[in-house]
């Protein structure tokens, strides 16, 4: 019961931004704004997000993981609240936008955190396994997220608003009750003592960690662009709406998702592919993009090479998410993975405007740059990330067990 309640905060959260994808032409042309302006309603909760997250896994540090995971949920659901009502009462572009910056706010609390707090709770023997299921949620989410926002959107396009807050409650009292949050057998650090211990940790494992750091965000900002062009593609071209749409949006995420959940078996029993998945998953993502420009037109093909790119983004989560828990102890555990998916919002963040920019200059180089990016950060990888020296922390405290 408490690992369903804290896959429930992960798959939550991605709601907020994938379950608005297929809607976004609707309200765009209910509110008579730029393409440019409505993928702000994606960038303008991740960047909120991801500029407090840092914020949320200092103090989960400091005070405890669900202390933060619990308000965090309620803010979550009060922002779609407010972006809904003033979808509804005033038609208001700049007071659904600020409901979405109260949301972003809230979600920073959420799956970073959770994610640390399944790192304190399961071994290492355990924790690949669980942090796959983790991300395989967070897979889950943007599989369903399309679907539901379709149905929801048959209603009307801001009627999605009004889901956060009957799904965030039920999940912040799962986490409350049922989740046994182990403490920390040390005080609280003073926050200078905390904080040149964080920079040691950075010293000691910085290069790793920013190559970590570097294909979270690119994966996801790929997914991301990926998904706004496929939701705007499928509408302009072949006039493919609601649930077909949603349908069609859920194939490249299912990919991704299953992926994660068989990467995360796997790599609890052979721990030393961890690389080897991230290279080839950022390769397999450029390649993948790289096809697109010369198969636009074939949908088909366009599918199943977003099919390659999910698999390519499930290959590498899971692995990037065991590789920071493990590269930090439980005392500093929040920040360094509230860091961690501070990038990966900012990925998010980033892919819906880009492509959309991008998709008004050239149909070629929105899928050219992206291969490109996630080429070198693959290269990048391939000759920095350094496993053995990010999970050194998880080695250290085997050893003092035994």
């Amino acid at each position: 019961m408490s690992l369903g309640a804290l896959c429930g905060v992960p798959f939550i959260m991605v709601l907020g931004n994938s379950m608005l994808i297929p809607v976004l032409p609707q309200m765009k042309q209910a509110l008579d704004i730029s393409q440019f302006k409505v993928s702000l309603a994606i960038t303008l909760f991740s960047i909120p997000a991801g500029l407090a997250i840092p914020v949320a896994g200092f103090l989960s540090d400091r005070i405890n993981r669900k202390s933060i995971i619990v308000p965090a949920l309620i803010t979550y659901g009060l922002g779609g609240v407010i972006a809904g009502l003033a979808a509804v009462f005033f038609k208001s572009y700049t007071l659904i936008m600020a409901g979405r910056i109260l949301q972003g706010i809230g979600a920073a609390g959420t799956a970073p955190i959770a994610m640390a707090l399944a790192g304190d709770i399961f071994t290492s023997s355990e924790r690949s396994k669980v942090l796959g299921l983790l991300e395989a949620s967070n897979g889950l989410g943007k599989v369903v997220s399309p679907i539901l926002g379709s149905l929801i959107g048959l209603l009307a396009w801001w009627a999605v608003f009004f889901l956060f807050p009957v799904l965030c409650i039920p999940i912040a009292l799962g986490i409350w009750f049922l989740v046994k949050e182990p403490k920390s057998q040390n005080e609280a650090k003073p926050v200078k003592q905390y904080l040149t211990t964080l920079k040691k940790i950075f010293e000691n494992k910085g290069v790793s960690l920013v190559s970590v750091f570097l294909a979270g965000t690119t994966v996801l900002f790929v997914l991301f662009g990926v998904l706004f062009y496929l939701s705007d593609h499928l509408e302009t071209k072949y006039k493919i709406e609601g649930v077909l749409k949603g349908l069609i949006l859920a194939i490249p995420v299912l990919a991704m998702s299953t992926t994660s959940y068989i990467t995360g078996i796997v790599t609890q029993k052979k721990s030393s592919f961890f690389k080897l998945l991230v290279v080839a998953g950022l390769f397999l993502l450029s390649g993948s993009m790289a096809i697109v420009p010369f198969f636009r037109d074939n949908t088909y093909i366009l599918v199943g090479a977003l099919i390659f790119a999910g698999i390519g983004t499930g290959l590498v989560l899971p692995c990037l998410n065991t590789l920071i828990t493990s590269s930090c102890k439980i005392d500093e555990r929040g920040m360094v993975t509230s860091l961690y998916g501070g990038v990966r919002f900012f990925g998010v963040a980033g892919g819906p405007p880009l492509f959309g920019l991008l998709m008004e200059k050239s149909p070629t180089w929105t899928f050219l740059v992206p291969a490109i990016l996630a080429a070198s950060v693959g290269a990048i990888n391939l000759f920095f990330l350094k496993q053995d020296v990010l999970k050194k922390a998880e080695t250290e405290k085997e050893q003092e067990k035994n």
